[in-house]
């Protein structure tokens, strides 16, 4: 018999930002909720607070304010797009993607407005394809930054998880590690596990500690919310696609390190269906953290679209895999390559203007809802402070004031011996010159204008075309790449009420799953590519679906 034993009405296994909307939708439809995580109660927001809490909306007033004309029709084409459905098993996750398409165009941004969420007034352009209107990417802007990020996002689901807790509504159990699901006569009736001891950890680190002793939760309905595979790089290795190349040797990491995909696995030992595992997100744009708070801890940059892409060895990137326009197309080029590197060349004057550093910790401006701050960083002259910082003491950053004394040191960083320098000086002159006249045959520099015809790339995001071997918008800058593990794609197969899905498709009673777990709705409704900005709404709205459906069904 467990030493501790629970009963609840609903069970809430993680407590990411579905897990904590699941809960509070669960018990604002009057049931109980247990929520339990392995982690210490620092943790709660879990990945999601560290996010740089963009979201996707269609057709908003900040895109309208901006001069974009969005459409739901455009938004699902540009989705179906990219996301490339084509398998059987992609019957559910095509159904949730038309479902939160709806969510993001209609009810998500005032949902989020009533609960006090605010949005920066500049929507940023992510994914932008540059293939033909049938390829994947976005049409037009569509990222819209949480005033306060992450943490802005997550704070009002935790507030209504703690008012929960004082009302008696809603228990929360830190340090409970699920190790089982329990199922009698094919229902899932609740979970065991262990009791980790108490650690003073800091949010992010994994607290791994002494088993104290065991538990048992009896639910009338339990939801996975435990998040994906990103922190797990063997396990990342293992569903690793050939269509994609070889898996890096070297990696570094966008999640905190107990993301690590263990109760996809229990879900499966109970018959849940796990779906597209192979279909994953991870970045190509990744620099070692200056300041980690978990191993290999890699932020990524949001990069604008100047800055001239190379290959390990110097050779520039093909049409049209340019900084911020393919992130899949440019991980499949980059591991035919035979190098786990890349890297951006570019000015002062470019980094001032385009480089972004993904994540909360890194825009305290946005994060701290500081208006002076981010008058400061974004429109002022220099660097923003966290980016500066990765100038001055990032492992993988060079600036030099000349190419020659640049392109040494490239060489000298780990992995620079593969550098064919006279390539890559080649490939740099030779942009240089297509800036001379108005019009080019360099396809990115062509971008580069088109781009500044959207009036939030002209303020913020995008540099005027310049020379990069401009002395006056020097010093010239180099920045080694990573692949950077980020985001499942797949996970447990779902139908629209977020009920979990056995291999002959139907419903596993008592069993639901939300967020990451569920490949963010139905096993993976961002099919290959993302078009982001949809991870957070996809938590959201597959958490909110998920609670109310528990919440319905005891």
């Amino acid at each position: 018999m467990p030493a501790t034993t629970h009963e609840t009405d609903v069970l809430v296994i993680g407590w990411g930002l579905s897990g904590l909307v699941a809960a509070a939708e669960a018990a604002a439809a009057g049931r109980r909720v247990i929520i339990v995580d392995q982690q210490n109660r620092a943790d709660f927001g879990a990945q999601a607070w560290w996010s740089f809490g963009g979201l996707f909306f269609i057709d908003s007033p900040e895109q309208r304010r901006m001069g974009v004309r969005d459409s739901i029709e455009l938004a699902r084409q540009d989705w179906f797009a990219t996301a490339g459905f084509d398998r059987p098993e992609d019957e559910w996750p095509r159904r949730w993607a038309d479902a939160y398409l709806a969510f993001a165009h209609e009810e998500k941004r005032s949902w989020l407005r009533q609960k006090g969420v605010g949005f920066f007034p500049v929507v940023g352009w992510a994914e932008r394809g540059g293939y033909t209107a049938t390829g994947p990417g976005n049409s037009v802007p569509r990222f819209h930054i949480t005033w306060g990020t992450g943490p802005g996002i997550v704070a009002p689901f935790q507030r209504e998880v703690e008012a929960g807790e004082r009302s008696g509504r809603i228990t929360v159990l830190p340090r409970h590690r699920v190790t089982e699901l329990v199922a009698r006569n094919g229902v899932v009736v609740g979970v065991t596990g262990d009791i980790r001891e108490p650690t003073g950890a800091p949010r992010g680190v994994a607290a791994d500690a002494a088993v104290t002793s065991d538990f048992e939760v009896r639910a009338g309905a339990t939801i996975v919310s435990s998040g994906g595979i990103g922190g797990n790089h063997d396990l990342v290795r293992r569903n690793w696609p050939a269509r994609l190349g070889t898996a890096p040797e070297t990696m570094i990491t966008g999640v905190p390190a107990y993301v690590d995909g263990a109760m996809l696995s229990t879900a499966e030992r109970t018959g849940a269906r796990l779906i597209n595992g192979d279909r994953m997100w991870h970045y190509v744009e990744g620099i070692q953290n200056v300041d980690p708070v978990w191993p290999a801890h890699g932020i990524r940059i949001l990069p604008g679209p100047s800055s001239v892409w190379l290959d390990a060895s110097g050779t520039r990137l093909p049409v049209p895999l340019f900084p911020g326009f393919d992130t899949l197309g440019t991980l499949a080029h980059l591991r035919a390559t035979g190098h786990d590197h890349s890297w951006f060349v570019l000015s002062q004057r470019i980094v001032e203007k385009e480089f972004t550093l993904s994540g909360s910790e890194q825009n305290p401006d946005l994060t701290g809802k500081d208006v002076r701050l981010l008058l400061r960083s974004r429109l002022g002259r220099g660097a923003s402070a966290p980016v500066q910082a990765f100038l001055d003491h990032g492992a993988d950053f060079v600036v030099r004031d000349s190419l020659d004394d640049l392109l040494a040191g490239m060489s000298e960083l780990p992995g620079g011996d593969a550098l064919d320098l006279e390539r890559a000086r080649y490939e740099i002159e030779s942009r240089d010159r297509e800036i001379a006249n108005p019009f080019t045959k360099d396809a990115q520099i062509a971008m580069l204008r088109s781009a500044r015809a959207f009036r939030g790339d002209r303020l913020i995001r995008t540099a005027a075309p310049h020379r990069i071997l401009d002395p006056a918008a020097g010093p010239l800058i180099a920045v080694k790449l990573h692949v950077l593990t980020r985001k499942s794609l797949g996970g447990i197969q779902t139908d629209l009420d977020a009920r979990a899905l056995r291999p002959d498709g139907t419903p596993i009673p008592g069993l639901y799953a939300a967020g990451e777990a569920s490949g963010f709705g139905g096993g993976g409704m961002h099919g290959y590519r993302a078009l982001e900005g949809t991870f957070l709404g996809g938590c959201l709205f597959s958490g909110r679906t998920a609670g109310r459906a528990a919440a319905r069904a005891v």
